[in-house]
C-alpha cells in the first residue's frame, strides 16, 4: 500500500515515485509466482484539501504506478488496482456530493490507467457505508465518458462495521450479522452496475468511519 497525505506535508515528486516502484516490485513477485496484485495507491482522507486537491494528487500518484509497473515488466492485464476515490478532505468546509465525486474520480482514472487494466477495486478509505455505496453508484450510473475498466469494491470498513456491530461477538446474533452482510453486499453490488436505489440507507450504514491519522 502507499499512503499519501496531504495534511501533513506535500508529497514530492521523488517521494512518490519511490513509493510507486516499491509498489511495481511487489507487483512483479506477485506475477513471477503465480498471483494477481493488487496495487493500492491511496489518497489518505485527511486534511483540509479541496477536491481539486485530491485529484491532483492521485492523478499524480496513478501515473507513477503505471510508469513503475511498466518499467518493471509488469503484465497490466494480470493485475487489478484499488486506489482511492477522490474526495474532499475531511477537515475541508466544502464537501463534494456524489456525482462530483464520481465525475472527478472517473476523469482521474481516464487520465492515467492503461486500458489494459481489467478491474479498479475502491477502497473505502474512512468513507461511510452509505456514502461509499453511493459514490460508487454514481460512477457507474452517470454518462462519465469512456470507462473502460470495471468499476466495483473491495471494502473494509464500510463492508463490515454494520455487521461487526449486529454481531457483537454474541453466538446469537451470528444470522442476524449475516444478514446485515448480506444487505451491504447487495447494495454495493447493485451499485457495481449502477443501479442502487438507497435501499440499504440506514442510520447504522450512515454513520462516518473516519478515524483521523488511521492507519493500516
Amino acid at each position: 500500500m502507499l499512503e499519501i497525505n496531504t495534511q501533513k506535508q506535500k508529497p514530492s515528486n521523488l517521494s512518490i515515485a519511490e513509493t510507486a516502484k516499491s509498489l511495481a516490485a511487489y507487483a512483479a513477485i506477485c506475477q513471477a509466482n503465480g498471483l494477481v496484485p493488487v496495487v493500492e495507491p491511496e489518497i489518505l482522507m485527511d486534511g483540509e484539501h479541496s477536491l481539486e486537491v485530491c485529484a491532483y494528487y492521485t492523478e499524480k500518484t496513478l501515473s507513477a504506478c503505471y510508469k513503475a509497473l511498466v518499467d518493471h515488466n509488469v503484465l497490466l492485464e494480470g493485475t487489478l488496482l484499488k486506489p482511492n476515490m477522490v474526495l474532499s478532505g475531511k477537515q475541508c468546509k466544502t464537501q463534494a456530493t456524489a456525482d462530483q465525486v464520481a465525475a472527478a474520480t472517473v476523469k482521474a482514472l481516464q487520465r492515467t490507467v492503461p486500458v489494459a487494466v481489467p478491474g479498479i477495486t475502491f477502497l473505502s478509505g474512512g468513507q461511510a457505508e452509505e456514502e461509499a455505496t453511493v459514490n460508487l453508484n454514481a460512477m457507474n450510473a452517470n454518462n462519465l465518458g469512456s470507462r473502460p475498466w470495471s468499476l466495483t469494491f473491495s471494502y473494509g470498513r464500510a463492508l463490515q462495521q454494520t455487521v461487526l456491530k449486529v454481531w457483537g461477538g454474541k453466538s446469537e446474533n451470528v444470522e442476524k450479522a449475516q444478514q446485515a452482510l448480506q444487505v451491504r453486499a447487495k447494495a454495493n453490488s447493485a451499485a457495481n452496475l449502477g443501479k442502487y436505489r438507497g435501499e440499504a440507507s440506514s442510520a447504522s450504514s450512515g454513520g462516518s468511519l473516519y478515524v483521523q491519522g488511521y492507519t493500516y
